[in-house]
């Protein structure tokens, strides 16, 4: 950073990233497909669809481990896609908390 014009585009360019990644949206599946959450840039879960042909008493714990894996799947895609934007910003791979 030479000046302070160069901080306050950086400023700027990190109030921008922190949007983007409020605004995003993520699908992440298991089961091939059978179970799916749409995830925001701040790992909320904004839906989930269960298959109904897994609906059943019988597959109550598949059920909670395909959750699970959906879950992770749409979290490692926010991370991916938070670290993607931020390499724009931080070339040299600097993490920030959000």
């Amino acid at each position: 950073m030479n000046n302070f014009s160069d901080l306050m585009k950086m400023q700027k360019q990190l109030m921008d990233a922190q949007k983007k990644v409020e605004e995003m949206s993520v699908e992440g599946n298991s089961g091939g497909g059978m179970v799916s959450i749409k995830m925001n840039g701040k790992y909320e879960i904004q839906s989930l669809t269960i298959d109904s042909k897994l609906m059943t008493p019988e597959n109550a714990t598949m059920v909670c481990d395909l959750f699970i894996a959906a879950y992770n799947d749409a979290k490692k895609k926010v991370e991916e896609q938070i670290s993607s934007g931020m390499s724009k910003i931080f070339p040299m791979g600097m993490k920030l908390p959000f």
